[in-house]
């Protein structure tokens, strides 16, 4: 059995079973962690549990949706930490990516091992799809601003190498393959964007 987190022990109960969701689900997957062993980690009745998430979808939802603004918001930073121009900033995102690595207890994209786990049409299925396509519009904005050519597939090629990236980290943690990841993003972007 996993610790709770010492902050997550003052939290008020819905935040307390979101914490302790979030850090089960990150390190086992959301096939991996019944809801009692979420209930006994988080030190609440299963009935708290229950009012606040009607189900274990809706709370493996929830867990997804903190975790796509938590991850959009880094990608962001990361964009912004590049300059100005955009074209630095779609290939600046990536070192967002190359961070996770760097996160000890790394288990690759939440959000492609919740798709592997969950049936389609399911909402964890569902709440991955909605993150996916709010991730590649937003790099599509940056593409158009850019100049690029095809604004909608630079932004599709870069979403895959992002995607493909996180996934390799859940195999192997070799700061190598989001290194690549970049400079295969600046490669696509120059290819893409006029100067």
């Amino acid at each position: 059995m996993s610790a709770m987190p010492a902050t997550a022990k003052r939290l008020p109960a819905r935040e307390r079973i979101l914490a302790t969701a979030g850090e089960l689900f990150g390190a086992h997957g959301l096939r991996g962690v019944g809801v009692d062993r979420i209930i006994a980690e988080s030190k609440v009745a299963k009935a708290t549990l229950y009012v606040h998430f009607p189900s274990k979808d809706e709370l493996a939802a929830a867990y997804l949706r903190r975790t796509d603004e938590s991850w959009r918001g880094k990608l962001r930073r990361a964009a912004l930490a590049a300059g100005d121009d955009p074209r630095e900033q779609m290939v600046g995102l990536f070192d967002a990516v190359a961070e996770s690595y760097e996160r000890h207890g790394f288990h690759g994209c939440p959000f492609i091992n919740a798709a592997a786990e969950s049936e389609p049409g399911s909402l964890p299925y569902e709440v991955t799809v909605e993150h996916k396509r709010a991730v590649r519009a937003w790099v599509g904005e940056l593409a158009a601003a850019a100049g690029a050519t095809d604004p909608g597939a630079l932004a599709l090629q870069l979403t895959l190498l992002v995607d493909g990236t996180l996934a390799a980290g859940k195999l192997e943690q070799d700061p190598a393959m989001p290194q690549a990841a970049k400079a295969a993003a600046r490669a696509l972007v120059q290819a893409a964007c006029p100067a």
